[in-house]
């Protein structure tokens, strides 16, 4: 049987392997993509992406009362820091020359209320994580923090309710304002507003700029899909969630809708955007890059995390493989920032 192909042969020719001695009908000889490849060396010339460490943030989980780390069974490798770890965990992404440190607190069960409280206490864990932080670390990393109600709340949602038990969208905008300020009199260089509440970007950006912290950034969760790769993240911040989120957090069937909350994102003020889940959303990923004129980050999630983890525990997969396989998709699909749970390791790989 003979193929044509644009530069080259018949039967035997592309992909055959053989003595590339052939030429095509006009006489010119094989095109052989196939030369970029023969070595590592080459390979790693000619590479169209490039992981960088600065372009990776890590996620780290704080948790009040506790005297040792405490793993996450769902997520082999990550725990729920002590404010000591902690600053270790922020000092040895330093020196890997990781790019951020995302931090989520995890309060004590008893001090979860149902306006979250400890989310706007300046002794709350958070708050009193992200000061040990910036006194450990200084500038040398973007300390971040998760604006968000969902870990301090009794009933795990990311909002205040009404009297029907629904998330009451302008209520939770007064707590996210609070929030906003506590978290950056307490050291944070950028906030992760991850709650997708309508207006959210710019009523935390009023209350930054009326409070003097017209330097904090605000980093929008613009694309949060209500997700099944969320589990694992639940346990990690000992969620009191009962339900699902699918009232606030996006259709995994919409895309334009995403398109439209980068473009309130943008009007409101934020100075990065995300996606979250990464995978299964490379699509809208691509989409926001494409789009938009502030840097786009990646969210690779829990439960991406965990699958991986889960099958180089099984034998299934090359986990370093894939670890940097999934990074490097990210890149391709137009990601500037990636949150991983890989950060530091992934850091000291390349």
């Amino acid at each position: 049987m003979t193929v044509d192909v644009p530069g080259g042969t018949g039967a035997g020719g592309v992909g055959t392997g053989g003595s590339g001695s052939g030429s095509a009908s006009g006489g010119f000889p094989f095109v052989r993509p196939r030369r970029l490849r023969t070595t590592a060396a080459m390979r790693r010339m000619v590479a169209e992406h490039r992981l960088h460490p600065a372009e990776l943030i890590l996620p780290v989980f704080v948790r009040d009362g506790i005297r040792e780390p405490v793993p996450v069974s769902s997520m082999p490798g990550v725990v729920q820091h002590t404010r000591d770890t902690l600053k270790k965990a922020a000092s040895e992404a330093v020196r890997a020359g990781v790019g951020g440190i995302m931090i989520f607190g995890v309060p004590d069960e008893a001090d979860k209320d149902a306006v979250g409280t400890a989310g706007t206490d300046p002794q709350g864990i958070l708050q009193v994580a992200l000061r040990d932080v910036r006194a450990e670390v200084g500038d040398d990393i973007v300390i971040m923090s998760d604006l968000c109600l969902d870990e301090t709340t009794d009933h795990g949602h990311c909002g205040v309710l009404d009297a029907q038990g629904r998330v009451d969208n302008d209520a939770t905008l007064e707590r996210y304002a609070e929030m906003a300020r506590v978290q950056a009199e307490a050291g944070a260089h950028v906030l992760g507003a991850s709650g997708m509440m309508d207006g959210q970007i710019g009523y935390a950006r009023r209350a930054l700029d009326q409070a003097g912290h017209q330097d904090v950034a605000l980093f929008a969760y613009t694309a949060k899909y209500s997700s099944a790769f969320y589990g694992p993240f639940r346990e990690a911040v000992g969620s009191s969630l009962k339900g699902d989120r699918s009232t606030y957090q996006q259709d995994p069937a919409n895309a334009r809708e995403a398109l439209r909350e980068l473009s309130l994102d943008a009007a409101e003020g934020a100075d990065m955007v995300m996606v979250k889940p990464g995978l299964p959303y490379l699509d809208i990923l691509r989409d926001f890059a494409e789009r938009s004129e502030v840097p786009v980050g990646v969210y690779q999630i829990s439960g991406e995390y965990a699958m991986v983890e889960a099958a180089a525990q099984n034998g299934w997969i090359d986990r370093d493989r894939a670890m940097m396989e999934t990074l490097t998709s990210f890149k391709r699909a137009g990601a500037n920032l990636i949150l991983t749970y890989w950060a530091t390791e992934a850091a000291g790989k390349l």
